[in-house]
């Protein structure tokens, strides 16, 4: 019953969800799911709820972190000059107060709910079915991937499930959401940076 669950939760209701548009963008609905998750997972049983925050683990964690995601970055920039120079830099450059606005509320309100969601309460929820390793992990990635269908192109569905297998490892490591809401949100900074933004934000969209 939990596999139906997880698929009907991530797969069908995410579905129903990009198919009738919304408005508002999924900010709203993230921030009333990150509530009730909250509540939830004090109540679970089996759920340590230090892992919530576990601020101890970003020392140890931050080196590697930090090392994979300036790679990225520079993989990343170089590819825009590449393929789209126009829109290197493009948000900071047009929209600077825009940018920053995202560099301030986007971890707060996108982030930290995201992976509630998708870390927190999926790896926990579901680890009678997918237990807690990779298969996890997989599980994880592929229903963060599929509910970035809502920005309709493959570039944000691909990253995100390669994103979404990096922060659900990472988090089985630290179990530190904080962690992973500081990693992720590197990520998504850099995204909005360097010009790639268009494949991520639509109005009112984090």
């Amino acid at each position: 019953m939990r596999l139906v669950e997880y698929l009907l939760l991530f797969f069908g209701l995410v579905g129903v969800y990009i198919a009738v548009h919304v408005p508002g963008g999924p900010i709203p609905v993230l921030l009333v799911a990150a509530v009730a998750i909250v509540f939830y997972l004090r109540r679970a049983d089996g759920f340590d709820r230090a892992n919530l925050w576990r601020a101890g683990a970003l020392r140890a964690a931050l080196p590697g972190v930090l090392a994979l995601w300036a790679a990225a970055t520079v993989l990343a920039v170089a590819a825009v000059a590449i393929f789209d120079r126009d829109m290197l830099f493009d948000l900071p450059r047009r929209e600077p107060l825009l940018w920053l606005a995202i560099i301030v509320f986007y971890p707060l309100v996108s982030v930290y709910p995201q992976e509630l969601l998708f870390r927190a309460f999926l790896l926990h929820r579901y680890r009678p079915v997918f237990g807690d390793g990779r298969w996890a992990a997989v599980a994880s990635a592929v229903a963060f991937g599929y509910a970035h269908l809502l920005f309709g192109n493959v570039i944000a569905v691909v990253a995100t499930i390669v994103g979404g297998w990096l922060f659900a490892r990472r988090y089985q490591r630290t179990q530190s959401l904080l962690v992973v809401s500081v990693e992720h949100a590197l990520y998504g900074i850099t995204i909005f940076t360097v010009g790639l933004g268009q494949y991520f934000y639509h109005g009112s969209n984090l």
